[in-house]
């Protein structure tokens, strides 16, 4: 059995016992051998029956030489809950409400559906929104405007506060959109308004034909293939491109640079990736195109793609750290590095096996593919054991060494899992080999190997954060492909009840140093923090080390407060011309905070309280509380070209109490949608993916938009009748919607219409009116349990005379909604309503 390096062992701070034990433990666990065990066992299940007890052991030996899994392998694993081993994945957004749109991408509110289910199962998730039309563009279907990605934005941020993840882990998301996209300067100006995106990190998509036009100071195109609305073609003189495209603006795109490099500068978003770059070094840029990243960038990744990372640990393989104090030299254990790499790898395919998929398409796209993400920590803790400079040549060309060392082993090893297990399914040696991708550079002898047996892994690499997976089994070892942040800090925790408190917390090489008998007050020139070093050299980092990373790397490069703002913008150009993947800064100013500190932060006294203003219209609400809530329970009847339809539709309802202009506001929100139990029969499963869909919206403040959005659904199974609308002079005609979503998005309006909640137009009632209101609604309320199984039944809305169909097809009422306008004596005529408009 291997046991811990001895020169590197110490008790572990009672900070990583508490992250470990909050994080990480489950059951009866106290140790992290608890934990190594639990996840082997877990993990190895994935191997053949007769192999298991093996393999496994094979596992926690590995843990115990430096490997771990990302945290939620070390969190999940052999637990038997209903959790993800998947950090991260990348969801597809299409231009379309619901269904699919034409590119077969799925429909705003489906793909809200799919990454909530992902991020409820403990997944975090990446998009990009850039098939969105931009705001003011033509939707034909019902001729209106487009609101645009970045509304839609907030609905996902929205549910991703909303919604808790498998183990009580929160998600996190990557938003990212097109550097030509029409609606970009609106998006790179978002989270400057306090408290937007809160659930979002952004970035910008970069081509390297935009990063050529800022450098020749050439004019910018900002293009989408829907048209513009009349009206914005008539007042901006839009065009079409030869290629089909529309261009909305022109702009210079060195102004476009400089307004994402300020907001970058001044509020640490919108990061960089650089696109063209994550598709010409893809191992399988020739079958799939890289839209998106992970939250944290550190994976392009395709649609439904997914981040299956476990990193090693760096310190672990030191021997003899610090022996120059004694007239010594430390070494590395190379020949431990590429065995630990070896076993990874297998241990990371079987995770692959062994997971719980949020969706179907994930599993389908992983399963063809098999990407992995072996990676490294404590980087920044092993040079300074080793007595080398992070920021120094030396330093650098340890991290190549490192880095090349885990390449070669990890191909090596995905190749001989081909001949035991297969090659991945879409493996196709001449692509996967062409020049210019990532494999096309690997040594001669794996070339050879691959083009002989295939390999079981289309990509095997990937330095990502880790967090708190360093904090609880590394001793607080440098996160990833970090310095150390500072020796000694204070570290802000957020408990349980919700508070904050500050723990000091030292770094592994600081406390190791000084169990050694260093001085920490006179500490050698090799302890260099992040801090310490230029932005320069945060960034040579990542260039020595990125060519050999199959995928990419989440660092961090730290600029002062006063970095000058000519030489922040020159970081990025240099990161594009060096190949970098993409870029992340943090510059420290008024606007920005930060979990870390050296010195514990103070609250001045006369600081503004931040609930003296708290509209609770705009306050999440994390779950539905338990037990019995007020509800309306409506049945709704109505007709479609296949022939009359009725269910019921529940709404149920929870008190917000809130502050307006200091004083105290109590409204009542809808809080959950659904179908009661008994009609959810397999025809009306997209009914109750609808119902979930406004449940999140409503519990982030955003039903009324929501419910907007959906009367715009349109399908091609004819129009559906529910309702009416009364004419100036007083005839009631039939009301037509483009689609049942439509109809039924309806049918919750009028029935939070008659609660006071939204008015006759189905816009949202402000707060202040709601109190008022509340004293006097009478409502019909009954009392429903958390599985929604109570029913009765209220008055039906709208009775239908199934034989009273529209008798001529024509363009669209804008009284009724049906397409029945026809031109009759020279006057706009709806043969449904009888509706007479313009004549002439």
């Amino acid at each position: 059995m291997a046991e811990d390096n001895p020169s590197t062992a110490l008790a572990p701070q009672q900070f990583s016992i508490d992250v470990m034990l909050e994080k990480y433990a489950k059951g009866d666990e106290t140790r992290v051998e608890d934990i190594y065990r639990r996840v082997a066992r877990g993990v190895a299940h994935a191997e053949p029956q007769e192999a298991r007890a093996k393999i496994e052991a094979e596992f926690v030996d590995n843990f115990r030489r430096g490997a771990l899994g990302a945290g939620r392998i070390m969190s999940a694993a052999g637990a038997g809950i209903d959790a993800t081993l998947i950090n991260c994945f990348v969801q597809p957004v299409g231009d379309a409400i619901q269904g699919v749109d034409s590119n077969g991408l799925p429909g705003i509110y489906v793909a809200l559906l799919q990454a909530a289910e992902t991020m409820r199962r403990g997944g975090g998730v990446g998009y990009n929104f850039s098939a969105i039309r931009p705001r003011g563009a033509r939707v034909h279907s019902t001729g209106s405007a487009a609101s645009g990605p970045c509304s839609y934005m907030d609905v996902f941020d929205a549910s991703c506060r909303t919604v808790e993840s498998a183990g009580s882990r929160r998600g996190a998301q990557m938003g990212i959109l097109d550097c030509s996209h029409p609606d970009l300067l609106e998006f790179i100006a978002a989270k400057h308004t306090k408290g937007r995106w809160n659930n979002f990190n952004v970035s910008i998509a970069v081509t390297d034909e935009f990063m050529q036009a800022v450098a020749d100071d050439a004019a910018w195109q900002l293009v989408h293939k829907a048209e513009p609305s009349p009206a914005q073609r008539a007042a901006e003189g839009m065009h079409q491109r030869e290629d089909g495209m529309w261009v909305y603006r022109e702009v210079q795109a060195r102004e476009v640079w400089n307004t994402i490099m300020r907001s970058t500068y001044d509020v640490a978003e919108p990061g960089v990736v650089f696109m063209s770059r994550m598709n010409d070094d893809n191992n399988l840029r020739a079958i799939e195109a890289i839209r998106a990243t992970n939250p944290c960038g550190e994976q392009p990744l395709p649609a439904y793609g997914c981040c299956n990372l476990g990193p090693l640990n760096l310190t672990r393989f030191v021997h003899d750290p610090f022996a120059q104090m004694r007239g010594g030299a430390p070494s590395f254990d190379w020949d431990g590095l590429a065995r630990t790499t070896r076993t990874q790898v297998r241990f990371l395919d079987d995770v692959l096996d062994v997971t719980l998929w949020p969706l179907d398409e994930q599993a389908r796209e992983a399963a063809a593919k098999r990407r992995i993400g072996v990676g490294f920590t404590g980087l920044g803790d092993t040079l300074v054991m080793l007595g080398l400079r992070y920021d120094a040549q030396e330093g650098r060309d340890f991290a190549t060494r490192v880095a090349r060392t885990m390449r070669d082993e990890a191909y090596r090893a995905s190749v001989e899992l081909a001949k035991e297990r297969g090659k991945f399914p879409l493996f196709d040696a001449k692509r996967y080999l062409e020049e210019g991708t990532f494999a096309s550079r690997l040594p001669d002898d794996i070339k050879r190997a691959i083009r002989e047996h295939g390999i079981r892994n289309s990509h095997l690499l990937s330095i990502a954060p880790t967090g708190t997976v360093s904090l609880a089994f590394a001793d607080n070892a440098s996160n990833g492909i970090e310095p150390a942040f500072s020796w000694t800090y204070q570290r802000t925790k957020r408990m349980a009840d919700g508070s904050r408190q500050t723990f000091a917390v030292e770094d592994h090489a600081y406390r190791l140093y000084r169990e050694m008998g260093g001085d920490v007050n006179a500490l050698p020139d090799y302890f260099v923090s992040a801090l310490d070093m230029s932005a320069h050299d945060h960034m040579e980092m990542m260039a020595a080390v990125q060519p050999f990373v199959d995928t990419s790397i989440s660092k961090t490069v730290n600029v002062p407060a006063d970095y000058p703002f000519d030489k922040f913008q020159d970081l990025y150009f240099e990161a594009w011309r060096r190949g970098l993947k993409g870029l992340a800064t943090y510059r420290p100013n008024e606007t920005l905070g930060a979990v870390l500190s050296v010195a514990p932060a103070e609250t001045p006294s006369d600081s503004p309280d931040p609930e003296l203003d708290l509209d609770p219209l705009r306050i999440a609400i994390d779950h539905r509380p338990k037990g019995e809530l007020p509800a309306i329970i409506e049945k709704v009847e109505y007709l479609t070209q296949a022939g009359k339809k009725s269910l019921y539709l529940a709404v149920s309802f929870i008190e917000v109490t809130g502050r307006i202009g200091g004083e105290d506001v109590t409204i009542e929100r809808p809080i959950e949608f659904f179908i009661p139990t008994g009609q959810r029969d397999e025809s009306q499963q997209w009914i109750t993916a609808t119902m979930r869909s406004i449940s999140l919206a409503a519990r982030g403040g955003f039903a009324a938009r929501t419910l907007q959005d959906m009367r715009k659904v349109s399908w091609d199974r004819g129009q559906v009748r529910l309702g009416d609308v009364e004419r100036l002079d007083g005839h009631r005609s039939p009301r037509w919607h483009d689609s049942e979503v439509a109809a039924l998005a309806y049918a919750i309006q009028q029935i939070l219409y008659r609660r006071g909640f939204l008015d006759a137009e189905g816009n949202q009632v402000p707060s202040r009116v709601l109190a008022r209101k509340g004293a006097d609604r009478a409502p019909h309320p009954v009392a429903i349990d958390d599985e929604g199984d109570e029913v009765s039944e209220r008055p039906t809305q709208g009775e239908i005379d199934p034989h009273s169909l529209p008798l001529m097809h024509g363009r669209k009422c804008a009284t009724c909604g049906a397409n029945a306008v026809i031109r009759k004596d020279g006057c706009d005529f709806c043969t449904a309503c009888g509706e007479i408009g313009a004549c002439g």
